[in-house]
């Protein structure tokens, strides 16, 4: 009998698919919002320019850096507790046995099958049976720090260079149009891609990107504009 291929399933791709959209969307977000903040306070090409690539430089290294710390925490909490488990296994293997067979009872087996299913899962390997079902830890689910921060830098240096490549061949007179168009039109692409990979409805994940986008820029922009005036 031919074994049947492994299916693929969206929730496989949240390690590394939250990282990346959320480091290219602040990517083009934040670039496209300096970019435009020093435009509008009357900034020459250069200094547009200069702000946006040290903007990609400092966010690149700002989102690596807080997305390492931030997963990493996650896994030391997740570490904690599968050792902690691996504690309670040592010292009251019938109990856990007991308690992983509860576990399957209150997800609708009975308790004979329960007993069954958790003594063959545990003799296989307890302790990931233990992680899985009491802990909720699987392999794919698992934080993964340094992947996380490397995901995040590279996104975010990728969405920053998109508007910053829009500033720097768009005419002078019309950067600010240029820019702001160019990094909406962006960030619908990716609210959609995101939503694809995800298995989520497409238009409302393009949206929604798009919706916040706007606002950020438009505020910024309005700030640089005051700023420009009152300077």
């Amino acid at each position: 009998m031919p074994l049947r291929h492994k299916e693929r399933h969206y929730t496989g791709h949240i390690g590394w698919l939250r990282a990346a959209v959320l480091g290219a969307n602040d990517g083009i977000l934040s670039t496209a919002s300096l970019v435009l903040g020093v435009a509008a306070a009357h900034g020459t090409r250069t200094s547009v320019l200069v702000a946006g690539v040290a903007g990609l430089v400092a966010g690149a290294m700002s989102m690596a850096a807080g997305e390492y710390v931030s997963v990493h925490s996650q896994a030391d909490t997740e570490q904690a507790d599968i050792e902690r488990e691996r504690a309670e296994l040592g010292a009251d293997d019938k109990g856990e046995h007991e308690e992983l067979a509860a576990i399957y009872v209150g997800r609708g087996l009975d308790r004979s099958l329960a007993k069954q299913v958790a003594d063959q899962l545990m003799a296989h390997d307890a302790l990931g049976a233990h992680a899985r079902d009491e802990l909720g830890i699987s392999d794919s689910l698992r934080a993964r720090p340094i992947q996380a921060a490397f995901s995040s830098a590279a996104s975010f240096a990728v969405g920053a260079a998109m508007p910053l490549l829009v500033a720097a061949f768009a005419p002078e007179a019309n950067l600010i149009v240029s820019v702001s168009s160019a990094s909406l039109l962006f960030l619908a692409l990716l609210g959609a891609l995101a939503a694809r990979a995800g298995g989520a409805a497409v238009a409302p994940g393009a949206i929604r990107v798009t919706f916040w986008g706007a606002l950020a820029m438009g505020i910024t922009a309005g700030v640089g504009a005051l700023f420009g005036t009152v300077v």
